[in-house]
This record gives C-alpha cells, sequence and structure tokens, in this order.
C-alpha cells in the first residue's frame, strides 16, 4: 500500500499543472482481472478529452512505479458527479 501512496503522490503532483486532482488510486481484482484505477477530477469536471490526456501522462509514470506484480489494466476513470 505503500507504493501506491507514493504513486498516488507524484501523479498529484504531476497532474496539477493541468489542474487534475487525483481523487484516489486503488488495485482491484474483478474476476480473473486485476484493475489499477486512478479517479480524477478538475474543479468544473473532467471531460473524455481530459481523461485522455491524462492518462497519456500517468501512463508511464505508473510503469515507473511499478505497484502492481502481475499483469493488469490501467483505468483512468473521472469522479462520479450527482
Amino acid at each position: 500500500m505503500e507504493k501506491i501512496k507514493e504513486l498516488e503522490n507524484k501523479l498529484q503532483e504531476v497532474l496539477k499543472e493541468k489542474e487534475i486532482i487525483v481523487d484516489e488510486v486503488y488495485i482491484e481484482k474483478k474476476n480473473k482481472y486485476t484493475f489499477l484505477t486512478v479517479v480524477l477530477d478538475k474543479i468544473g469536471g473532467i471531460d473524455l478529452d481530459g481523461i485522455v490526456e491524462a492518462t497519456k501522462i500517468i501512463n508511464p509514470i505508473v510503469d515507473e512505479y511499478d505497484v502492481v506484480d502481475s499483469e493488469y489494466i490501467l483505468d483512468v476513470i473521472s469522479k462520479e458527479r450527482g
């Protein structure tokens, strides 16, 4: 869990320039798949283009931190509203 927190802090630092907030980072198993989920938020909301842009930034950082020992799916999502 310490690696996850370090990853979350690094992502927060990098995405701050884009005014994107890292709300949560967690690992979850669903059936036979492992997901590394990054939940993002932004004042006024974050659209699909913002998620795509953020994913391009997040992906190499996630690879660098190597927080999941097995194969996984990186899932970058926006925080639910309403």
